[in-house]
C-alpha cells in the first residue's frame, strides 16, 4: 500500500514547512539584537566615541627617575671631592683661604637650594642640598682641625653633632619643601647623648641610659611631628637606641640587678607610653615592656632569694602580668596594651614551664631507658640527680593559675600539668621504688577515670553554641556600634539616617516598591519597551545599569536579584565546637596512656611488680573499654589485649618455659580475642587485629622448632576457622584459615625432609581448581585465567622447574601426560588459561627431553647447514609473510573468544 502524497501537495507542505522555520528565525533574531543592546549598552556608552590612538612603547626609564639618577650621581661626585679637598688638599692653602673656601663653597651649596626651589628644580634643590649638608660636616671638622684640635674629640663630635642637628632641623623647618634636611637632622640627634657619656667616661649603664633618652626623644618625635620620614628615621633610631637600652638593662639585672632594674623599669614605661598612644604598634610594645617589667622585678626577687627559687619568682612576675588581662584596673587599658602584656607574661610562664619539664621527662621516659636486667631487682638510677624541686612548684602554681580561668584551653592546659606535677614528683624529691610505682599507677587510674567521666572538670566552662559573659571590650565596642536611638549603626546606614548611595550613587531600592520587571519578578517578554523600564535597560526608580565591570542583570531583574551585586551577604557555616568533656577526656586519656607505660615499663625491675602492674593497666583498660565511648573505647581494647599478652608472656617466663612454648602459650590471646569479638561487636574489629598482632609474635617466638611452628600455624587456623563462622568476617577469615592451614602443611613436610615440590603444590592446585570450577558454574562469562589459572600455575611452573633439573624420565613424562590433558580440556571447552598453560608446559617439557638428542644431531652436521637452513627458513617466511599474518590474526582472534 502507497501511502505517499502527490508531488503537488507535498511541495505545498514543503513551502508551509520552512515559511514556519523562518518566522522563527527572525522572532529569535530580534530577540538576540535586544538582549545585545541591553547587556552591552553600558560598556558602548562608556567606550570614547574618537579613535583611540595605541599607547607608545613604554621606556626603559622614566625622565623622572632618569633626573634622580643623574643628580645623585652628580651630588656624589661633588661630595667625594668636597671631602677629597678638605682632608688631601688642605694643606697647599693658609688659614684664610681654607677658611673662605669653605664658607663661600657652604653658604652657596645652602643657598641655591632656595633659587630652584622657586623656579621649581625640587630634585636639583635636594641634591645641592644633600652637598651642603656634607659640607656642614666637613667645616665641623675643619674647625675641629684648625682651631679646636686640643678638645677632645667625642666631647667636640657631640657638640658638633647636636648643633649640626639643631642647623639642619631649622634649614629643614625652612624650607619644608626638601626631604633629606630634617631626616638629616633626627640621625644627627641620635649621637650628642651617647657621645656625651662616652667622653665623659660612663660604662654601660650611663650609656644605656643616654640611648633609652634618646630613645624617648624619638619617640616623641614619632608621636608629634608630621613628614612620614620624619617619623620613620625617628622610629628606627628609637627602635636601635631603645633596644640597646634594654638588652643592657637585662645583662644588668643578672649581673647587677639594682642598676638594671631602673633602666628596665624606665624603658618598660616608654614603651607602654607609646603603646598607649600608637594603637598599631600597642601589642609589640607592650610586650616588650611586659617583658622589661618582669625581667626588672625577677631579677631583683632572684638577687634576694636562693638560686633555685630563681625560676619561679620570673614565673610568679610572668603571672601577675599576665592576670591584667582579668584584673579590674586591666579593664581600662586599651585592648592592645592588655594583649601585649598578657603576651609577655604567658611567654615568661611558657619558659618557666620549659624549665620545668625536664623531670617531667625523666619521670616519664626514665623507665624506658632501662640499664639493668628485667626482673633483677635492681633499680636504674633517676636521669636528673641534681634538679631543683622547685621544678613541681612552678607546675603546681601555673596549674592553679589555669584551673581559675573559665575556659575550656585553660582547663586543659591545669589538666595536662597536674598529670605533669604527678609525673615529675617521683624524679624531684627522689622517692623509693614502691611510692614511685603506687605513684604512677594512681596517676593512669585517675587519668584513665577523668577520660572516661570529665564531667566534673566541665563546671563554668561555656558549652558550645552559647556566648560568654561579654568582656570591657566587647560592651565598649557594642556602646560604639549603636546610635543614640538604640539601633544599630550598618554599614547601610549613614549620616541622618539617609540611605547609603551604592556604586555610581546608585540608591537602594525599597524592598517595598515595585521592580522594574513587573509582578512576581517576572522577565519582560520581549523586546518593546515596558513603562516600567528605560530604554537602557533602567529600573523605573531611574537607576543607571551596573557598570560594566559587575556582572549582568538579567533584562527586568530588580535589585536584590541573583546576579546583581546586591544581596545581602550569606552567613557562612560554622564548624561545630568541640564539646568540653571530649576535649578534656582525650587530654586526660593521652597523660593515662603515657602513664600506663611508664608504670609498666618501670614494674619490669620486680617480678612481682610486673604481674601487679600489668594486672592493673588490664583491669584499668577494660573499665574504659567498658565504660568509655568512641575511639577512647577501641583503644582501651587494644591497650587491654596487648596487657594480657604481656601477662601470659610474664607468666611463661616465670615459669621458665622455652620460647616456642612460650609462643603456644601466646595463642590463648588471639583465642580470647576472637572469642570477645563476637560478642563485643563495638570493638570487635580492633581487639581481633590486635589479637592477631600477638598471634604473629607467637610465630617469631615459636620459628626456632619447626614442627612447634606447625602447631602454632595449625591452631592459628582452627582460630581464624572458628572467626570464619561469623558471617561478617567469614570473607577473610576464611581464606587467613585456609592458608594458615597450607602452612602448616608445608612446615610440617619440610620437618619430614620432603622435598618433591609437587607435595607442596597439589594441596593449593586441588582446592583451587574446586573454587574455579565452582566460579565458573555461577558465571559462566568469569575468565579462566581468574578460575583456573592460578591453581594450574601453581603445580605446573613449580613442576617444569624441577623437570628441566630432575635427571630421571618419571617426572619430565608424568609432567608431559598433565599438561597434554590439561592442553586438550582447554581446547575441547575452549578454555584460554588451560590451553595456553598447558601448551605452554608441554612444550617446554618437549624440549627438555629432545634437547640432547637435537645437540648430538647439530654437533654431527657440517657447520654450514644450519646457517643454510635459518636461510631458507628465512625465505620461506617472507614469501609467505602475509599469509603468515593472516594465520596469526586468525589464531589470536580464536584465543581472544576463549574464556
Amino acid at each position: 500500500m502507497d501511502n505517499s502524497l502527490p508531488p503537488a501537495d507535498e511541495l505545498v507542505l514543503v513551502d508551509r514547512e520552512l515559511a514556519q522555520l523562518e518566522a522563527r528565525r527572525t522572532q529569535l533574531l530580534a530577540r538576540r539584537a535586544w538582549l545585545v543592546q541591553v547587556l552591552y549598552r553600558p560598556a558602548r556608552a562608556a567606550t570614547p566615541r574618537w579613535p583611540v590612538t595605541p599607547a607608545a612603547p613604554a621606556a626603559d626609564s622614566t625622565p623622572r627617575s632618569a633626573q634622580n639618577v643623574l643628580l645623585t650621581l652628580g651630588g656624589t661626585l661633588l661630595t667625594i671631592a668636597a671631602v677629597a679637598f678638605t682632608l688631601v688638599s688642605w694643606g697647599s692653602m693658609g688659614i684664610g683661604g681654607r677658611a673662605a673656601v669653605l664658607c663661600a663653597v657652604t653658604g652657596a651649596a645652602l643657598s641655591a637650594p632656595v633659587v630652584l626651589l622657586r623656579r621649581g628644580l625640587v630634585s636639583t634643590g635636594e641634591s645641592v642640598a644633600v652637598l651642603g649638608l656634607v659640607l656642614t660636616v666637613l667645616d665641623a671638622y675643619a674647625l675641629h682641625r684648625v682651631a679646636l684640635s686640643d678638645t677632645d674629640g667625642l666631647g667636640y663630635a657631640a657638640v658638633a653633632s647636636a648643633v649640626l642637628a639643631g642647623a639642619w632641623a631649622a634649614y629643614g623647618s625652612a624650607l619644608p619643601r626638601l626631604r633629606v634636611p630634617l631626616p638629616a637632622g633626627v640621625v644627627a640627634a641620635q649621637l650628642p647623648l651617647p657621645l656625651g657619656v662616652l667622653a665623659a667616661g660612663g660604662g654601660a649603664t650611663a650609656f644605656a641610659w643616654a640611648a633609652l633618652v634618646t630613645a624617648a626623644a624619638d619617640g616623641a618625635v614619632v608621636l608629634w611631628t608630621r613628614p612620614l620620614p620624619v617619623r620613620i628615621t625617628a622610629g628606627a633610631g628609637a627602635a636601635l637606641l631603645g633596644g640597646w637600652a634594654l638588652l643592657t638593662g637585662g645583662w644588668l639585672s643578672f649581673s647587677s640587678p639594682w642598676s638594671g632594674a631602673p633602666l628596665l623599669l624606665a624603658g618598660a614605661a616608654v614603651c607602654l607610653y607609646a603603646a598607649w598612644r600608637t594603637p598599631g604598634w600597642a601589642v609589640a610594645a607592650s610586650v616588650v615592656a611586659g617583658l622589661a617589667v618582669v625581667a626588672a622585678l625577677g631579677g631583683l626577687l632572684r638577687s634576694a632569694v636562693p638560686g633555685d627559687w630563681a625560676v619561679p619568682g620570673y614565673v610568679l612576675c610572668g603571672l601577675v602580668l599576665a592576670s591584667v588581662w582579668r584584673a579590674g584596673v586591666g579593664a581600662r587599658l586599651p585592648r592592645g596594651v592588655r594583649t601585649g602584656l598578657t603576651g609577655a607574661g604567658a611567654a615568661t610562664v611558657a619558659l618557666g614551664l620549659l624549665w620545668a619539664l625536664p623531670p617531667v621527662a625523666g619521670g616519664a621516659l626514665g623507665p624506658l631507658a632501662r640499664t639493668t636486667e628485667v626482673w633483677s631487682g635492681e633499680h636504674t638510677g633517676p636521669a636528673l640527680v641534681a634538679y631543683p624541686a622547685t621544678a613541681a612548684l612552678v607546675l603546681a602554681v601555673v596549674a592553679a593559675a589555669l584551673a581559675s580561668v573559665p575556659r575550656l584551653w585553660a582547663r586543659c592546659g591545669a589538666l595536662a600539668l597536674v598529670w605533669a606535677l604527678l609525673t615529675a614528683l617521683p624524679v624531684a624529691p627522689g622517692l623509693p621504688y614502691a611510692a614511685t610505682l603506687a605513684l604512677q599507677l594512681l596517676t593512669t587510674a585517675a587519668a584513665l577515670w577523668i577520660a572516661v567521666r570529665p564531667a566534673p572538670l566541665t563546671r563554668g566552662l561555656p558549652r558550645p553554641g552559647t556566648t560568654p559573659a561579654a568582656s570591657p571590650d566587647a560592651r565598649t565596642t557594642a556602646a560604639r556600634t549603636t546610635d543614640p536611638t538604640n539601633r544599630p549603626a550598618t554599614a547601610a546606614t549613614g549620616p541622618a539616617d539617609r540611605p547609603a548611595s551604592g556604586p555610581v550613587g546608585t540608591p537602594v531600592a525599597d524592598p517595598a516598591a515595585p521592580s522594574a520587571s513587573g509582578p512576581a519578578g517576572q522577565p519582560a517578554s520581549g523586546p518593546a519597551t515596558s513603562p516600567a523600564s528605560g530604554p537602557a535597560g533602567q529600573s523605573a526608580g531611574g537607576s543607571v545599569p551596573p557598570p560594566p565591570s559587575a556582572p549582568p542583570r538579567a533584562p527586568g531583574a530588580g535589585f536584590g536579584a541573583p546576579g546583581t551585586g546586591w544581596m545581602p551577604p550569606r552567613p557562612r557555616p560554622q564548624a561545630s565546637a568541640a564539646e568540653p568533656g571530649t576535649v578534656l577526656g582525650w587530654v586526660a586519656y593521652a597523660g593515662g596512656l603515657v602513664s600506663a607505660a611508664g608504670a609498666v615499663a618501670l614494674a619490669l625491675d620486680v617480678r612481682g611488680a610486673t604481674f601487679l602492674a600489668l594486672g592493673a593497666v588490664l583491669g584499668l583498660l577494660t573499665g574504659v573499654a567498658v565504660l568509655g565511648t568512641g575511639a577512647r573505647r577501641a583503644v582501651s581494647a587494644c591497650g587491654a589485649v596487648l596487657a594480657a599478652a604481656g601477662l601470659v608472656f610474664a607468666g611463661a617466663a616465670a615459669a621458665g618455659l622455652e620460647a616456642h612454648w612460650t609462643g603456644l602459650a601466646l595463642l590463648l590471646v588471639p583465642a580470647a580475642t576472637a572469642a570477645v569479638g563476637a560478642t563485643a561487636r563495638p570493638v570487635a574489629l580492633p581487639v581481633e587485629i590486635t589479637g592477631a598482632a600477638v598471634g604473629l609474635s607467637a610465630l617469631g617466638l615459636a620459628a626456632s622448632r619447626p614442627s612447634f611452628l606447625a602447631l602454632v600455624l595449625a591452631l592459628g587456623g582452627v582460630i581464624a576457622a572458628a572467626t570464619a563462622v561469623r558471617p561478617e568476617r567469614r570473607r577473610f577469615a576464611s581464606w587467613a584459615a585456609a592458608g594458615l592451614f597450607l602452612l602448616a602443611a608445608w612446615v610440617r613436610l619440610g620437618a619430614w625432609g620432603v622435598t618433591t615440590p609437587e607435595a607442596y603444590t597439589l594441596p593449593v592446585t586441588v582446592p583451587a581448581l574446586v573454587v574455579g570450577f565452582l566460579r565458573r558454574r555461577r558465571d559462566p562469562e568469569a575468565s579462566s585465567w581468574t578460575a583456573y589459572g592460578p591453581g594450574l600455575a601453581v603445580t605446573l611452573l613449580p613442576s617444569l622447574g624441577a623437570a628441566w633439573t630432575d635427571p630421571e624420565w618419571v617426572r619430565p613424562l608424568v609432567l608431559g601426560v598433565a599438561a597434554l590433558v590439561v592442553t586438550l580440556l582447554g581446547a575441547r571447552f575452549r578454555l584460554q588459561a588451560l590451553l595456553l598453560l598447558g601448551g605452554t608446559v608441554l612444550a617446554l617439557d618437549g624440549l627438555h627431553e629432545l634437547a640432547p638428542y637435537v645437540v648430538q644431531v647439530v654437533g654431527a652436521l657440517p657447520r654450514w647447514l644450519p646457517p643454510a637452513l635459518a636461510g631458507l627458513l628465512l625465505l620461506a617466511v617472507g614469501a609467505t609473510y602475509e599469509q603468515r599474518l593472516r594465520d596469526a590474526r586468525r589464531l589470536r582472534e580464536r584465543l581472544a573468544r576463549m574464556r
